[in-house]
């Protein structure tokens, strides 16, 4: 049960992506063909952060808890300090599990 019910928001963003790309990307050309095509990303963007989103920050939050760490600000914190000199494998670790869960949100083609 949702209190804002039907459509979600992940459907009204999913219908308006998919006109722009049926409707109004065909038939445009141009500065408005190139905005369509950003427009359709930044939607695709939006889409994957809802069905991913709550996930990934779970996982981010357990990736820092397994350094000892509650937050991005002492994590920087320790980094700067170099309280994490003698994990740096596990930093290493913990920053490329975060950056392929970004790109998996803002392209996941440069993930292969």
């Amino acid at each position: 049960m949702s209190l804002h019910g039907a459509p979600t928001s992940a459907e009204l963003i999913e219908a308006v992506r998919e006109w722009i790309e049926r409707d109004v990307l065909t038939s445009t050309e141009g500065r408005l063909k190139f905005h369509s095509r950003v427009a359709i990303n930044v939607l695709a963007m939006v889409e994957r952060e809802l069905e991913m989103g709550e996930r990934q920050e779970a996982d981010h939050a357990d990736r820092l808890a397994s350094l000892g760490l509650a937050d991005d600000a002492e994590f920087a914190r320790a980094v700067r300090n170099g309280d994490l000199d003698d994990r740096l494998d596990d930093v290493r670790a913990v920053l490329r599990a975060d950056i392929d869960a970004k790109l998996a949100v803002a392209n996941p083609k440069y993930l292969t």
